[in-house]
């Protein structure tokens, strides 16, 4: 048989042109599959396109013109209520729902606690009229120092004495300050230096509260 190949070594004849063939054919092949490997990148490319979010157009940033309003300033007036005014319009709502004195109510808290609304004394009485907590649950007052809620206990409970001591102020005042127990044990105004000062300073404050109202 004769060899494939001519004396030089290389492919002759027939052969040499089958093999040309063969090797058209592949590169033929090969091109279409590059062009093929080729379409389908540039269709997934386009797939991942299409289903990425949309870019966000760049907005230029204009200068804008600010609006700046006139500033109005507004000069208010305060000035702080003296201590014995300051708690006018709940002594006057006491004196009217308890049809009681206006000017003794004040008398008795200028005398008790000097119009502080936190006080505490010694005893444990609270506030502006001076209430004892026990007083003050039966009165009604769930906090002693809430001004309102102790004016209208101690206004209460001393509408209940004068009642109780027929308007006998100087027996319910005493009875406000020593308990009604010593009152009704030494028959009148116990014996107390401090009780009778007590009395006595009252009476004096709603004395001159009268006459410079009636003046």
């Amino acid at each position: 048989m004769t060899p494939p190949w001519n004396s030089s070594g290389t492919l002759g004849g027939p052969e040499r042109r089958q093999l040309d063939r063969r090797t058209t054919e592949r590169a033929t092949s090969d091109r279409r599959h590059h062009s093929r490997r080729a379409r389908v990148r540039t269709m997934l490319l386009a797939a991942a396109m299409s289903s990425a979010p949309a870019a966000r157009p760049m907005v230029a940033l204009l200068p804008t013109t600010a609006v700046v309003k006139p500033r109005v300033e507004v000069l208010i007036e305060y000035s702080a209520l003296p201590p014995d005014e300051a708690y006018d319009a709940m002594i006057e709502e006491a004196a009217v729902d308890y049809d009681m004195d206006a000017d003794l109510i004040r008398a008795v808290m200028q005398t008790e606690s000097a119009f502080h609304p936190l006080v505490v004394s010694r005893a444990g009485a609270e506030g502006l009229m001076q209430l004892m907590p026990e007083l003050a649950v039966e009165m009604g007052v769930s906090d002693s120092f809430d001004p309102r809620e102790n004016i209208r206990g101690g206004t209460r409970y001393l509408k209940h004495l004068l009642d109780y001591y027929d308007g006998d102020l100087g027996l319910a005042l005493a009875g406000y300050n020593a308990g009604p127990g010593n009152v009704e044990r030494y028959g009148g105004i116990p014996p107390f230096a401090e009780t009778r000062k007590y009395v006595q300073t009252i009476t004096d404050l709603l004395r001159r509260s009268r006459s410079s109202s009636a003046d």
